[in-house]
């Protein structure tokens, strides 16, 4: 496994790293823990260095699984985690608040099973709370040793330059892939001047880009995209033409759907490691592949071309959840 160097401390992380959400939140049925276990030490097996989890997924079960994976691998790996939503409350929502954010570290530490948390996400932007404030409080945390490395998520230009200012952000984790590429309007930009990295997160569409999913595909009870407007059946209709055409593609270079949508994320740029997630062992080593395949000059213009001439139908969240980025 090539390695990637996130942001200018040099956090060094495999080229792919591994997606842990899925293994018990946001799609359908958790994995049987002792199998969660099983696959995250695959993935360090072959050489998959960072793990993201967040303490809201599940919530608190991911980090745990997490740290039991890990913790015999611990000073092999990276792990990331995310703190800023406010769990236990009916209302919900959003709390960077610097005492809560204090709070969460505690608890993901232990539940992590480790001393330090390699890099700590701000999970979503909370406007009540001056972004200042918590890079402040993310510093003080990183003097502490209990942090190494500051990020954010799904923080806009403005938003990122600010926290930079007090702590230097080492990476930004944001959707991005061959049907969401909004981050090249100013966030890539942004990312490239100030020498941070980027952590796609959903690099293969929640699942559509790997040809899996078409209009007839259901969804389990209490999978996310049975809210996503972009999985409703008429969008996923629509948006099955793309996958069709970059199936075309993958055919003509003996590759994956998978693999080419991540080996296309490699190539934007240098400092781009994408997160995939799965609960299945084979894709995981399908996605993986990934890393060591050459997009060619004809295979990039190819998709540009498919790119330039399908569209996207339905938003990547319900209203509500559209509510929480950053711009």
């Amino acid at each position: 496994m090539q390695s990637r160097i996130l942001g200018r401390d040099g956090l060094r992380v495999s080229a792919l790293g591994f997606g842990c959400m899925g293994i018990n939140h946001s799609y359908g049925p958790p994995l049987d823990k002792a199998a969660a276990i099983t696959l995250i030490r695959a993935a360090v097996d072959q050489g998959v260095t960072l793990f993201d989890t967040a303490e809201v997924y599940g919530p608190y079960i991911n980090e745990e699984v997490v740290g039991e994976a890990l913790q015999p691998r611990r000073s092999e790996v990276v792990i990331a985690t995310k703190f800023g939503f406010r769990i236990g409350d009916a209302a919900g929502g959003v709390d960077s608040r610097p005492e809560h954010i204090r709070d969460v570290v505690e608890a993901s530490l232990k539940r992590l099973r480790s001393d330090h948390i390699d890099l700590l996400y701000q999970h979503r932007v909370d406007p009540a709370v001056p972004i200042e404030d918590v890079a402040g409080t993310v510093k003080d945390l990183i003097q502490q040793g209990k942090v190494r490395h500051f990020g954010l998520s799904e923080a806009g230009a403005d938003t990122i330059r600010r926290a930079h200012a007090v702590q230097k952000v080492t990476a930004l984790q944001s959707e991005y892939s061959l049907w969401w590429r909004e981050p090249e309007q100013s966030v890539l930009p942004t990312l490239e001047e100030l020498g941070i990295g980027f952590v796609p997160f959903s690099p293969l569409g929640r699942g559509f880009l790997t040809g899996a999913i078409n209009a007839a595909t259901t969804f389990a009870t209490g999978d996310f995209r049975n809210a996503v407007p972009r999985f409703d059946a008429a969008n996923r209709r629509a948006n099955f033409a793309l996958v069709e055409a970059l199936g075309v593609i993958a055919a003509k270079s003996n590759a994956t759907l998978a693999q080419i949508a991540l080996a296309w994320l490699l190539h934007q740029k240098p400092w781009i490691v994408p997160i995939p997630g799965t609960t299945k062992r084979n894709r995981l080593e399908e996605n993986l592949g990934a890393a060591a395949f050459i997009l060619e000059a004809d295979d990039l213009m190819a998709i540009d071309a498919v790119l330039a001439t399908h569209a996207v139908a339905g938003d990547r969240y319900p209203a509500s959840g559209l509510t929480l980025i950053d711009r």
